[in-house]
């Protein structure tokens, strides 16, 4: 029998969730080296350097890392904190740079989410601390390098790109949403001190990747292309 050994430790109970913070002097190290390093290179921009660590903070120290132990949901939304408000946010606040091709980072975040996504990978990741780390390190970066493509890129390439996400996270979270059987073998035990089954834990995740999480990418989108319209509107006039 598989033994999981998450890197933020055994599925907490409720009784016991608020007790569970991480205080790993490694990771808190990096945040702060990583913070130092983010007030020194963005210093027009450091209210949005802060607010990146603080999403970094709340993912990895809070009681939200065990809880993504217990519940695949809370694990979605971890990864919805890194992809769809951490990556945006460090975007924003890094200087502008060359990065990759618009269609090549689209691809690469896709290919990292989805990935991830592989029950195979997936339980991986929760049976190493190396290769969680590898699964968080890809996530935010690939998706941190995608918005900042996006900053760079025309609108009407950043609007199909946006749109694109919008529609490969949407899927991934319909086909999580209404699959018949519960996929991820590390939450089929951890689950039902918290009142769901693995396929209920499974379906809420489903809806959390599928509607907010794929939601940001659209609102994006749409703002983008609103000031487009309203850019045209006014050199028309």
């Amino acid at each position: 029998m598989e033994t999981w050994t998450p890197y933020c430790g055994a599925g907490p109970s409720p009784a016991e969730i608020w007790s569970r913070w991480n205080l790993d002097p490694w990771l808190m190290g990096a945040l702060a080296m990583a913070a130092c390093a983010l007030w020194i290179a963005a210093p027009k921009r450091r209210g949005l350097s802060v607010a990146a660590m603080a999403v970094l903070a709340l993912s990895f120290v809070s009681p939200l890392c065990a809880l993504s132990s217990a519940l695949f949901s809370a694990r979605t939304l971890h990864h919805v904190l890194l992809t769809s408000l951490a990556a945006p946010l460090l975007a924003r606040s890094l200087p502008r740079a060359r990065t990759g091709g618009l269609a090549a980072t689209t691809l690469a975040f896709a290919a990292a989410f989805w990935a991830w996504h592989v029950p195979a990978l997936y339980g991986a990741a929760l049976a190493s601390d190396g290769v969680y780390w590898l699964m968080q390190a890809s996530l935010l970066l690939s998706a941190t390098l995608l918005w900042r493509a996006v900053r760079a890129a025309p609108a009407p390439a950043a609007v199909a790109a946006l749109l694109a996400t919008t529609v490969q996270m949407g899927l991934l979270g319909a086909l999580l949403t209404f699959m018949p059987r519960a996929l991820y073998a590390p939450h089929a035990l951890t689950t039902t001190s918290w009142g769901l089954s693995p396929l209920d834990d499974q379906q809420l995740a489903g809806l959390v990747m599928w509607i907010p999480a794929a939601g940001v990418y659209l609102a994006a989108a749409l703002a983008l292309l609103g000031r487009q319209l309203r850019g045209a509107a006014v050199a028309a006039r």
